[in-house]
């Protein structure tokens, strides 16, 4: 990587569903354990510290709204400044979630004030594409992608004003497998949909790096002010990552995922790179903790193609 990398936490559950036992998530303990792994040194980044959110009032699911929503509309505007700050300079920003829903203050933060519009790399098991009227959990995780565009009924939906702050068009999925175990994430939406869907197995059919390329043609364009790139850990193998909150059956394998964003954070229009959905509570040994830092170390120093 021959830019500077600026590290950011953003150590947040706040938009994603309490455990089952109704206590609120650990993903604010993610930055920390990534940290502790020696991910600072690792990529020779400079650390911004972190972006607190506010406190879970949620724990019982609202009828007909996210979880948390003007909590998680508030954190968004707060990590947006800090994301803006971080990349001054031309540096690319490494956002350390949380949950899914910091893409939204990612997304906001890599916007320019009055610049053009940015792309979405997104790379997760999941759609995320449902609206608050459909979604089973209330969570803001579940529906983030689809608030991005400007889909739903939410403030959250709104977050870039007139505009969504990414257009359908100008976005990838990529490594969905949820079809088959979790069809209430807005797939039918989202296949109806301007956004370019490359599900797992198409990922498989390709190979990661000319997924990537894919992508690339799309999003590496004039007239785009570059892209933003959004990793769930859960679309690793569970094999692989077991210390995810939503684990789906099969998956992409360490080396794939690399492979996949070596040409995607190498590109000189990629201005940052969110990951998500870790949890530490899962990983009393930091096994997966010590497995991402590895992942994120290789395919920052991995040429690309």
């Amino acid at each position: 990587m021959t830019r500077s990398i600026t590290i950011v936490g953003a150590p947040s559950s706040i938009g994603i569903r309490p455990y089952d036992d109704g206590s609120v998530r650990r993903l604010d303990l993610a930055p920390g354990a990534l940290r502790e792994q020696g991910l600072v040194r690792r990529l020779d980044a400079r650390d911004a510290g972190d972006v607190r959110p506010p406190p879970y009032v949620d724990l019982v699911r609202p009828p007909g709204r996210p979880r948390n929503e003007a909590g998680v509309t508030g954190y968004s505007r707060n990590l947006a400044r800090q994301v803006a700050a971080a990349a001054e300079g031309g540096a690319f920003v490494l956002l350390l979630g949380g949950d899914c829903s910091i893409v939204l203050g990612g997304l906001l933060g890599a916007r320019r004030s009055g610049g053009p519009p940015v792309g979405l790399v997104y790379i997760d098991a999941h759609a995320d594409f449902a609206t608050p009227e459909v979604s089973r959990t209330g969570s803001a995780a579940s529906m983030c992608l689809a608030l991005a565009v400007g889909r739903g009924d939410s403030p959250l939906a709104r977050l870039g004003g007139t505009e969504p702050l990414v257009h359908a068009a100008d976005v990838v999925v990529i490594g969905r497998r949820d079809e088959a175990f979790t069809p209430w994430y807005g797939q039918d939406a989202l296949r109806s949909s301007a956004i370019l869907d490359l599900p797992h197995g198409a990922v498989r059919e390709r190979g990661p790096a000319a997924t990537a390329q894919v992508a690339l043609e799309r999003l590496a364009r004039p007239g785009l002010g570059g892209f933003w790139i959004h990793v769930d850990a859960d679309v690793l193998d569970p094999a692989a990552l077991p210390a995810v909150d939503s684990p789906e059956p099969g998956g992409l394998e360490i080396d794939e995922l690399v492979g996949l964003l070596a040409p995607l954070v190498r590109h000189p229009r990629a201005l940052g790179l969110e990951l998500t959905i870790y949890d530490p509570a899962l990983d009393p040994e930091r096994t997966s903790a010590a497995r991402l830092v590895a992942l994120l170390e290789r395919a920052f120093a991995q040429e690309s193609p």
